[in-house]
């Protein structure tokens, strides 16, 4: 039990970095600080005009400077030549690269909208990107998302999400959506075993299990809050939430639950079990390759390189260099950068 009290007090007092952290704090993109917008703007021009593009400008401009002095970079771009930066990365650069090269250039708020636009477009929808994005995204980052994707697809995020999600799931992604976490930094140990508690009576302690009550606890309370619950949790069931989720959910409902357990336990360790699963065995998954390495470049890549090593005893840099080749892997080495 000692042991226990130890590590639930470890684990409680580590603060969790990606939902504390400023942009750039703990990411291998940062900002350039010899920024010179124009010199910037001519090297592109040079690289994108001249004859064969000169793909080693555009990775070394696009992985060197921070969210805010790209979007620079493209307006003076686009006053300078009349045309659209990322317009003219799509038709200089071809695949994979592509991809990751305008989603480099684009700003981390609108990617996401993107990439939720793309996640309910046509039939059915790509659950698993509703629930990276909206499970690990700060209040601020999903209000921003929801801005970008109102002036996109003239809609609010809610009112699209309602058309494409139902039920218990539905109303746990509509609650992530709206953004209102609470972000007290405040923990009270009693509430937080309280709301241990009554997770233990929702699920492991009775016959059938209320989701309602994972869900109002899951998707409402602070980061620091849920921290303490998780530990209180398995002081009071002898087992972990995520493994109790597991047992007593299914389908949707529970991977949602428990990306939310992970992202609270650590968003770094729940972003490189991502990388790894998307280069696990034959082939590669690029679209959440390029997704998570740009996504996360400007927040928290050190520390995603950290826990890689940790939990898989590999470098993330050699496992990038040993599978995906080309420009395309020579680009996301270097938002990774040597560990």
């Amino acid at each position: 039990f000692l042991v226990l009290q130890e590590d639930l007090q470890s684990v409680a007092n580590a603060v969790p970095v990606s939902f504390t952290s400023a942009p750039g704090e703990r990411g291998t993109i940062k900002a350039n600080s010899n920024f010179n917008v124009s010199e910037d703007v001519a090297a592109l021009r040079k690289a994108i005009e001249g004859i064969g593009t000169t793909e080693k400008t555009l990775i070394d401009i696009l992985t060197h400077r921070s969210s805010s002095q790209k979007q620079a970079i493209s307006k003076a771009y686009e006053e300078t030549t009349k045309r659209i930066l990322v317009n003219d990365l799509k038709g200089d650069t071809r695949g994979n690269f592509e991809k990751l090269l305008v989603a480099l250039a684009r700003s981390p708020a609108l990617n996401d909208s993107k990439w939720l636009i793309k996640a309910m477009k046509g039939a059915g929808t790509d659950i698993n990107i509703l629930i990276e994005i909206l499970a690990s995204r700060t209040n601020k980052q999903i209000k921003e998302l929801s801005a970008a994707y109102a002036e996109k697809t003239k809609k609010t995020l809610i009112q699209n999400l309602k058309t494409e999600v139902s039920g218990d799931f539905g109303k746990a992604i509509l609650l992530l959506a709206e953004g209102a976490r609470d972000e007290s930094t405040n923990v009270n140990a009693d509430k937080a075993r309280e709301d241990a508690k009554a997770l233990y009576h929702a699920g492991e302690k009775r016959l059938g299990t209320d989701e309602s009550k994972f869900i109002e606890i899951l998707c409402k309370r602070s980061i620091p809050h849920l921290r303490q619950t998780i530990l209180e949790y398995k002081n009071i069931s002898g087992k972990t939430l995520q493994k109790s989720i597991e047992k007593e959910m299914s389908g949707k409902l529970e991977e949602l639950l428990v990306a939310i357990v992970k992202c609270v336990m650590s968003t770094p360790a729940y972003f490189a079990e991502k990388l790894y699963k998307s280069m696990k065995g034959a082939g590669t998954d690029e679209t959440t390759l390029t997704r998570v390495m740009v996504s996360r470049g400007e927040v928290d890549m050190l520390d995603i390189r950290a826990e890689f090593k940790k939990l898989y005893q590999r470098s993330l840099y050699k496992e990038i260099s040993s599978d995906a080749s080309g420009i395309y892997g020579d680009c996301l080495k270097m938002i990774c950068g040597e560990d």
